[in-house]
């Protein structure tokens, strides 16, 4: 093995000059550093601000919708149900109408409606029929008009 001692001595720096060398670059890199982080924390703060006025803005807008959708909501609500009523009403009608029709068409057709049949024949049998004054029922008489049509 070779001895130590026989090996030509490596160059050696001085150690305080290498040590200025690379003392000045990195002061200026943490400058430069504390520079740019400044200028983030400034930026992070006015982005910070502008989204709190944005969700503000977004707040009162927000609202203003919900109060105009609660306000739309309400007046349907009341356009819808005056629009029942007048179904209602047009179904009624429409109702009354159709029996109307029905009662028409039965007339012409010459079939009356049956109570009104036996309230006739009722009002013919009252007018005809008597009774003398002690209660007895005396028997129908006929019509001047019938006893004309005979002669």
């Amino acid at each position: 093995m070779a001895n130590s001692d026989s090996s030509p001595p490596l160059p050696r720096a001085n150690p305080l000059s290498s040590k200025k060398e690379n003392i000045t670059p990195i002061g200026s890199k943490i400058a430069e550093l504390n520079e740019s982080r400044a200028e983030l924390l400034d930026r992070i703060q006015g982005l910070k601000q502008d989204l709190q006025n944005w969700r503000s803005k977004l707040d009162t807008q927000v609202k203003v919708y919900c109060d105009e959708l609660s306000d739309l909501k309400k007046s349907l609500n009341v356009e819808v149900e005056q629009l029942r009523l007048e179904f209602q009403e047009l179904r009624t009608a429409l109702q009354q109408q159709q029996q109307q029709d029905v009662t028409s068409s039965l007339r012409n057709l010459g079939l009356q409606d049956v109570t009104r049949d036996a309230k006739n024949a009722q009002a013919q049998d009252c007018r005809v029929e008597g009774s003398d004054k002690e209660g007895h029922v005396l028997p129908k008489e006929e019509d001047n008009n019938d006893k004309e049509s005979e002669s």
